[in-house]
């Protein structure tokens, strides 16, 4: 059975605007991830993913691009204990 891991990442940079939350949500349901997405009031983007640690790299390597529009400037991360429940990835108001 394959270890579920958990990240959390604050993006900073150009990433308001430039559907990050939607671009980020597609590909981490294209990696099989659960978790959620949500921009943050001081510009930033948070998100909190689990799942296999491959498949949480792939997200990792990812957002340090973002999509097409965005600027990525720096990406913090940590990790966190996984938690139960979350079985889908969508994006929080």
């Amino acid at each position: 059975m394959t270890e579920i891991q958990r990240v959390v990442m604050i993006v900073h940079g150009r990433v308001h605007g430039v559907f990050f939350r939607d671009s980020t949500m597609r590909k981490a349901r294209e990696l099989g991830l659960a978790g959620t997405v949500q921009n943050l009031a001081d510009g930033t983007v948070q998100i909190k993913a689990q799942g296999p640690a491959a498949a949480l790299k792939a997200l990792v390597l990812w957002a340090h691009e973002g999509p097409p529009a965005a600027v990525v400037s720096e990406v913090e991360m940590s990790d966190e204990p996984p938690v139960s429940g979350p079985t889908d990835f969508t994006i929080q108001f």
